[in-house]
């Protein structure tokens, strides 16, 4: 904060979240310390570059003003985010009851024997804020975001609750997988089983079946033969 005879300023230097292509805004206050009508006027050494609103003003005593500073958007970044632009504001006690409309060049000229109060301002670049991390799902070269997560700090009651319910809800579908599994095991071993009987009562009923068939035949053959021979005796 400059602390002249007639205006605080607030800050001294203008700082700008450096992006291309795009127009970034700083602010100044102004507070006028005095009795008296203060009139100001901000000049740039690149006028081209920067829109300043206001540029010239009047502060009633005591009172305060916001400038806003535009930088313009910027095709290309600075070497090393240097800026070597400056500001200077210049300030001049008014008569009372100026308005912007009264201020001319010739009341800060001081050659004419006006006092003015000037203050340099330095333009600083900042680089933008960096977005955070994404953190990627699953594990990656044997580490887990759970772990990473962990390294750097501790976790939050959420992410505790919330790796609890993970955790809680994965060996709840393992359980329900495993004895879904058992189910199906012991299904089909009662199939199997089942199975094996009807076949081994099929396999009686076919033994059963072939040694009805042999004996029938020895009857019919002996019949036959006892009939023939009464057939021959007779003859």
């Amino acid at each position: 904060m400059s602390t002249g005879e007639l205006l605080s300023i607030e800050p001294l230097e203008l700082k700008f979240p450096f992006e291309l292509k795009k127009q970034i805004s700083s602010s100044l206050l102004l507070s006028n310390k005095t009795e008296n009508h203060v009139a100001f006027k901000v000049k740039t050494t690149n006028p081209k570059k920067y829109c300043v609103r206001p540029n010239t003003g009047v502060l009633l005593p005591r009172s305060t003003c916001d400038i806003i500073v535009t930088m313009q958007a910027q095709k290309e970044a600075p070497p090393d985010m240097q800026c070597k632009d400056k500001f200077l504001l210049q300030s001049v006690v008014a008569s009372p009851g100026a308005t912007p409309k009264d201020i001319t060049p010739e009341m800060f000229n001081k050659e004419a024997g006006h006092v003015i109060e000037e203050c340099k301002l330095r333009v600083i670049y900042v680089p933008p804020p960096q977005p955070p991390s994404p953190v990627a799902e699953g594990s990656e070269e044997g580490s887990s975001p759970r772990a990473s997560a962990t390294d750097n700090g501790n976790l939050s009651s959420s992410e505790v609750s919330r790796a609890y319910v993970d955790s809680h809800d994965k060996s709840s579908e393992v359980r329900a997988l495993i004895s879904k599994l058992n189910e199906e095991k012991a299904a089909a071993v009662q199939q199997s089983n089942k199975l094996r009987k009807e076949l081994e009562l099929l396999r009686r009923e076919s033994n059963k079946s072939q040694g009805g068939l042999s004996f029938k035949f020895v009857i019919i053959v002996g019949l036959l033969g006892l009939i023939l021979g009464f057939f021959m005796k007779k003859t």
